[in-house]
């Protein structure tokens, strides 16, 4: 079964460019440029050097001995929250700098949920000189602070939205509209693996050297360069993206997946998409949607402002459909707890984000001999007050 992107940017059913007239140009014609600039030699050359002298890659796969003893496993972490910024978003950044250069591109804006994103996009435009403007929504203005600091420091202007929630969604809006109004001179860095083609296949083939750097690693800690499961966390898709690329196509690895259910998916306080979102348009692709009998997008809601979209990347929704990956809707209140307990266990913090995926382990079944990897995405400190608020 093929699982990959097809030359129309479409992912089985799901995904293609749903753009209005005004950014038909800029979109067609990253388009037709992504390729042959992701495959020059000079790009290469550039992005891994980077990806190694300033990101600080590749990222340690960690034996979690005291984790594996409770869940009954062979658990190795995917350390993305050791990368420069704290998350595996730069990986992508950093790329997608270098494609706004060579295109020629003076101004970039992005959209951000919990801050990783904004922050990885301030961080390259100030390590390259681009001026930088971040959409975020006003409700994760307030609750993801310490970030919205950090890309001011950095140098970036931080837009806080006052549509709709006021969260992801709404940030990735207005980040569109701002881009409708400047097409000549703006590259818009998307952060995960949405929006219209080739943004989902972009961020996927950035975010790949996760798989990448696995099959490498596991091969020189166990002889084989597969695991018996893959787990990441789920919201846009990126980190997910990346830790499966190199394994979509090998049966013999399972893939588990944690979208955030919120209050639970039995309720409308919920931003699971896979298992409550019907099919629909949302930021220029088609893709799952959370959205009523009526097509309006319904509001997501999760404890973490970086899974909080009311949609998927059209890559796992095919994933999904397709049966590739298990998706298990996991709750504010599992998250906490599994965030806690790695952070007990192992004395690793995970961005909530992360701490969804680690929630999933207590779901599965394992045998003892069974290898486990799993992504940690994101690193805790900026989520410290959110984690001392649910607990307390």
């Amino acid at each position: 079964m093929k699982y990959q992107v097809d030359k129309n940017g479409f992912f089985g059913r799901f995904g293609g460019a749903y753009v209005p007239e005004i950014l038909y140009k800029c979109v067609h014609d990253l388009q037709e440029a992504y390729l042959p600039i992701l495959e020059s030699k000079e790009f290469q050359d550039e992005y891994n050097a980077l990806l190694r002298d300033y990101v600080g890659r590749p990222s340690p796969l960690y034996y979690a001995n005291r984790m594996s003893q409770k869940y009954g496993c062979k658990l190795y972490l995917k350390r993305e929250d050791l990368n420069h910024t704290g998350a595996h978003k730069i990986n992508n950044t950093v790329g997608q700098i270098l494609m706004a250069k060579k295109m020629g591109k003076t101004r970039i804006i992005a959209e951000t949920g919990a801050g990783q994103h904004g922050v990885a996009t301030a961080t390259v435009c100030a390590l390259m000189n681009m001026k930088c403007e971040v959409f975020m929504g006003a409700t994760d203005v307030e609750r993801q602070h310490v970030n919205v600091e950090r890309m001011k420091m950095l140098g970036a202007t931080v837009h806080p939205v006052r549509t709709g929630n006021m969260t992801l969604s709404d940030a990735c809006s207005e980040a569109i509209r701002d881009w409708c109004c400047h097409p000549e001179d703006t590259f818009y860095i998307v952060g995960s693996t949405m929006g219209p083609h080739p943004y989902p296949d972009i961020v996927a083939k950035m975010q790949s050297i996760i798989s990448k750097e696995i099959k490498e690693q596991l091969e020189e800690k166990i002889g084989r360069d597969y695991p018996d499961y893959l787990i990441a966390c789920v919201g846009g898709g990126s980190n997910a993206a990346g830790t499966i690329y190199h394994y979509i196509d090998d049966t013999r690895v399972k893939i588990v997946l944690a979208e955030a259910g919120g209050h639970g998916i039995d309720t409308d306080h919920t931003a699971a998409t896979i298992h409550c979102g019907s099919e629909g348009i949302l930021h220029g692709a088609r893709t799952l949607v959370m959205q009523n009998e009526d097509g309006q997008i319904q509001e997501a809601f999760t404890i973490s402002a970086g899974l909080d979209y009311p949609g998927i990347g059209p890559m796992h929704a095919d994933l999904a459909e397709k049966g590739r990956e298990q998706v298990l809707a996991i709750n504010d209140d599992e998250a906490i707890r599994a965030g806690f307990e790695l952070t007990r266990l192992e004395g690793i913090i995970p961005a909530i984000e992360s701490a969804h995926a680690v929630a999933a382990l207590s779901k599965l079944k394992f045998n003892p001999d069974d290898v486990v990897v799993l992504t940690v995405s994101g690193r805790g400190d900026k989520d410290i007050e959110t984690y001392l608020n649910a607990r307390s």
